[in-house]
């Protein structure tokens, strides 16, 4: 089984972010899921950006970056929207990295290093017509094409926090496909 670093979205450690942690938890993977956010939740994005900058964003990736220390190596790094930038920096440049989880956003790979490891397995989920991430499509298309470890799926629609069930973005067909996916990944690493 797995162990698992979750970084959760821009609303916060919501119900639907620990659900999601607590599926896994009883398919046998050990998960961790801090709060960068100190158990505020926001209900909306614009909220939560906005609290994300008036705290600082590079001082929240920071802040996830160095929490990772305390969960040792040999991790599968997985984020959510906002979380994203903390996982796949820590994906890419930290020793024992067991693989990624990118849901609903992905960096080009220059902005966390020149690029991917080799044989590094990851998937990246996200909606077609996600107005956030369309911003990040090509660079999880990019990813997905010179990587052959690397699995990008698109579901139909526009949600972007579609796996949150505490969320009215929550698409329940959607969200059930993107955990069987997950799991199947987190039995192979």
């Amino acid at each position: 089984m797995a162990e698992v670093l979750i970084f959760h979205h821009i609303q916060g450690l919501t119900d639907g972010v620990r659900a999601f942690a607590d599926d896994l938890r009883r398919a046998g993977h050990t998960v961790h899921t801090p709060d960068l956010f100190d158990g505020r939740t926001f209900d909306t994005i614009g909220d939560g950006f906005a609290y994300a900058q008036e705290v600082g964003v590079d001082a929240l990736r920071e802040r996830g970056v160095a929490l990772a220390d305390e969960y040792g190596t040999d991790l599968v790094y997985a984020g959510f929207s906002f979380g994203v930038m903390i996982a796949q920096q820590l994906a890419q440049t930290r020793p024992g990295a067991r693989g990624a989880l990118l849901m609903y956003s992905c960096m080009p790979v220059s902005e966390c290093g020149e690029v991917w490891p080799a044989g590094l397995p990851a998937q990246i989920h996200g909606k077609e017509h996600d107005e956030f991430f369309q911003e990040d499509l090509p660079a999880a298309r990019a990813l997905a094409e010179a990587s052959p470890s690397v699995e990008l799926f698109l579901y139909p629609g526009e949600q972007h926090l579609f796996a949150d069930s505490s969320l009215d973005a929550f698409d329940p067909e959607a969200a059930a496909l993107l955990m069987e996916r997950v799991k199947a990944f987190l039995a192979a690493v």
